[in-house]
């Protein structure tokens, strides 16, 4: 099942069912998209709009790139999913001899790896995304200036959401000192991008105001 080709009623009923997955990544990569899609909604009105030329060229470049960043989240959110199903079908494993255990354990903790990096790709992505929308703030149509805020809010939802499940899996990791690497890679990424997202919002807060 491609969750990306679900329709809204379909994704967001399989969500909300005890299915447990897709799950909280898949749905901050979703908000990943969603924030991408406005990024790029943004940059198409603006190439659109005479009034707006002098922004043209910058927008033309960013509507390529949110793009990109769009469909990239959207293949994160099958991933994530994936990686969490991996990790359910290794502690299905069987567990009746000590050499099952280890085997089943070893599977554990490579899924648990798998299901890190994730959502610590997620994380990147909406780094970039941010990033995008924030060269967008001031130079762009500034009709949709609302629609960048809600960019970046959306975006905002997926970095913290992202990071939140790189949380949960780091905790079960048996290599403290991977764990360790993986937290403070996110730790990067979260501070960086809820720096840009507040930065985001308070200028186009501001610029409405």
């Amino acid at each position: 099942m491609e969750l990306s080709k679900l329709t809204v009623e379909e994704f967001t009923a399989l969500l909300g069912s005890d299915a447990p997955a897709p799950g909280g990544g898949s749905a901050a990569a979703l908000c990943g998209a969603l924030g991408s899609a406005l990024s790029a909604m943004v940059s198409a009105l603006t190439v659109g709009s005479a009034k707006f030329e002098a922004f043209h060229a910058s927008a033309e470049r960013s509507l390529a790139k949110a793009g990109t960043l769009r469909q990239e989240m959207l293949a994160a959110m099958e991933e994530d999913t994936a990686a969490f199903n991996m990790v359910s079908e290794a502690f299905g494993l069987p567990k009746a001899t000590p050499e099952e255990k280890a085997a089943r354990s070893e599977a554990i903790q490579a899924a648990l790896a798998v299901c890190t990096e994730s959502p610590l790709k997620i994380m990147e992505l909406t780094l970039e995304a941010l990033e995008l929308t924030m060269l967008q703030v001031g130079r762009s149509n500034t009709n949709a200036a609302s629609d960048l805020g809600v960019a970046a809010l959306c975006l905002r939802s997926a970095l913290q959401g992202a990071w939140l499940n790189v949380l949960i899996n780091v905790g079960s990791l048996k290599d403290k000192d991977l764990a360790e690497a993986y937290r403070i890679r996110g730790e990067a990424l979260l501070s960086q991008g809820l720096a840009l997202a507040d930065e985001i919002y308070e200028q186009v807060e501001e610029s409405l105001s």
